[in-house]
């Protein structure tokens, strides 16, 4: 497997002087192409504030940052903007779905925004997506009158639609239940063994974490295992 990003001596510092708390504290990590990782670790420990600098919404204290070859640090906000539309997905615990939107635009949004329009080729993909998700019978649904599991399928074809190297998940089965959540975890499985997305799941669920392939735990700012 290639190296897909690699992380070094991450620091990430909110707030100056007495008032300043240091969440990563010289975190490092890398992710090869095709892994399935979970990221473990309790409340507090950085897991979101690692996934939002990995993601390129936000840039560390100090440290380095290297995906596909390309100095994410040292990149411009315009740069990143570019790079994170086309390379990198992400899933939340909440949905955040536009409720008036059905399902298929929901899930082509980030190609017309690519694009400034929609295209035949976009939504094309986009009914293949959610085909694939078990929602065929859903693409044209305003995903309000969806239920809490299939309105997070909605949010993994959304997040494949750019064909990303790179997906993110935080939390993406914590307010679903069971059944729902292994069915999330399934097609994300899936899309990881035929496409060889990489995936990282942020979670508390130690049966989500045992589908991943890899644990990567975080305790105070840094991988402990």
């Amino acid at each position: 497997m290639s190296t897909l990003l690699e992380v070094r001596d991450l620091v990430k510092t909110y707030g100056t002087g007495e008032a300043a708390t240091r969440v990563l504290r010289g975190l490092s990590l890398h992710l090869d192409t095709g892994e399935m990782a979970a990221l473990l670790g309790p409340s507090g420990s950085g897991k979101s504030t690692l996934l939002t600098i990995l993601g390129t919404l936000m840039k560390p204290t100090s440290g380095s940052y290297i995906m596909l070859g390309q100095d994410m640090i040292a990149a411009d906000d315009t740069a990143l903007t570019d790079f994170r539309n086309a390379h990198i997905g992400f899933v939340f615990q909440f949905h955040n779905l536009l409720p008036d939107f059905t399902a298929l635009e929901n899930v082509i949004f980030p190609t017309a925004v690519r694009e400034g329009r929609e295209t035949p080729q976009a939504r094309d993909r986009g009914r293949v997506l959610l085909t694939r998700m078990g929602l065929a019978e859903r693409i044209d649904f305003p995903t309000a009158k969806l239920s809490g599991g299939q309105k997070q399928r909605v949010a993994v074809a959304r997040a494949l639609m750019n064909s990303p190297e790179l997906v993110l998940a935080d939390e993406p089965t914590g307010n679903l239940d069971r059944a729902s959540a292994m069915q999330v975890m399934d097609l994300i499985s899936e899309i990881n063994r035929e496409e060889g997305t990489t995936f990282l799941i942020s979670t508390h669920d130690e049966k989500i974490a045992a589908v991943c392939r890899r644990q990567i735990v975080v305790g105070d700012g840094v991988v402990t295992g």
